[in-house]
């Protein structure tokens, strides 16, 4: 008998009819710039679409770590893709930059059509949360390569920037204020910390704010942006406060984070019960409900806090100064 690629473990006609299937729901991120072309060897996109007289384009990439683990473990994979979304588009913000188009990178041992669904309608939404496009991707089904039921992913995202607003650090100074804008929980960082710390019934207990979807920042950043000149953005990932926030500092600037200045979430509070980590190492480690750090002058943060409550419902607060010194952070 003559071995086909299906009969090893590939299902090419499978994978066809599922993403032919998801083609009208990927059309509904289309934004001005992104043309139809899902499906073809590679996504178009305009660059004479109007994003500033003289646009950089910034890239980012990044995946959702050992989240993955928690989701398939609790079979639910209908969020996981928006974390995916949220940690490359939030990336590009800390340069000033609009996210424009996404693409993503699924990759399973076999594909299984309801888990891949799930997973692709989580990217569309954090796609149109973001306001970019999905323009495309790659599903690979590679036979022996994945445990039964686990599947790996990546994304890709690419904004744009006017060079003259641009954001590089360089204009924060002395008595600059550092707001805090609210997590969702965990994000997307810290998870295989989590894995170790809790047993399988907490994980299953503590599902919901385990799976929580990171915050995707994109309207609140540009909010912001409207009221006042964003000086420096700092996305709080893997490193937490010690190793993300000096990313946005000048040289002879140190930033002065006050704890207690807003309220951590439960899951963390869950955390530090277990006393199984100092203080020093949770702030390192997570991003204690703060999710984005930025810069501004002082004079706008009451306006910054009310509009964002009004128009986008974050929590947002002044969580510390910039100050002369050694580049780094002080947590008091």
């Amino acid at each position: 008998m003559k071995i086909t690629y299906k009969k090893s473990g590939v299902n090419i006609e499978k994978a066809n009819k599922l993403i032919s299937s998801a083609k009208g729901l990927i059309n509904t991120t289309r934004v001005k710039g992104s043309m139809d072309s899902v499906g073809g060897f590679g996504g178009f996109f305009d660059p004479k679409a109007g994003y500033g007289k003289d646009p950089l384009l910034v890239a980012s990439t990044d995946g959702v770590g050992t989240k993955l683990k928690i989701a398939q473990a609790l079979g639910k994979h209908d969020t996981i893709g928006i974390d995916l979304v949220a940690m490359c588009v939030n990336d590009l913000l800390c340069s000033g930059a609009k996210p424009l188009f996404f693409l993503d990178y699924f990759a399973c041992g076999k594909l299984q059509d309801k888990i891949w669904a799930q997973v692709i309608k989580g990217i569309v939404k954090g796609c149109r949360a973001a306001g970019c496009a999905l323009l495309g991707g790659e599903t690979a089904e590679m036979p022996g390569m994945y445990p039964k039921g686990e599947y790996d992913l990546a994304g890709f995202s690419v904004g744009a920037v006017d060079r003259k607003k641009a954001i590089d650090g360089k204009k924060i100074k002395q008595g600059d204020l550092i707001l805090g804008l609210a997590s969702n929980g965990l994000h997307s960082n810290g998870y295989s910390l989590i894995r170790k710390l809790f047993s399988k019934k907490e994980i299953k207990d503590n599902g919901s704010a385990l799976l929580k979807p990171t915050a995707i920042y994109v309207q609140s950043f540009f909010e912001i942006n409207k009221i006042t000149e964003i000086k420096g953005a700092a996305h709080i990932t893997g490193g937490g406060f010690q190793d993300n926030i000096p990313r946005m500092m000048p040289r002879g600037i140190k930033a002065i984070i006050k704890k207690g200045s807003w309220t951590i979430p439960k899951i963390f509070r869950t955390i530090e019960k277990k006393k199984a980590m100092t203080q020093e190492e949770l702030y390192r480690t997570f991003n204690m409900g703060i999710g984005m750090a930025i810069v501004i002058s002082p004079g706008k943060e009451k306006k910054i806090i009310t509009r964002l409550a009004k128009k986008t419902g974050l929590k947002c607060c002044v969580i510390g100064r910039a100050e002369k010194g050694k580049r780094g952070v002080d947590l008091k």
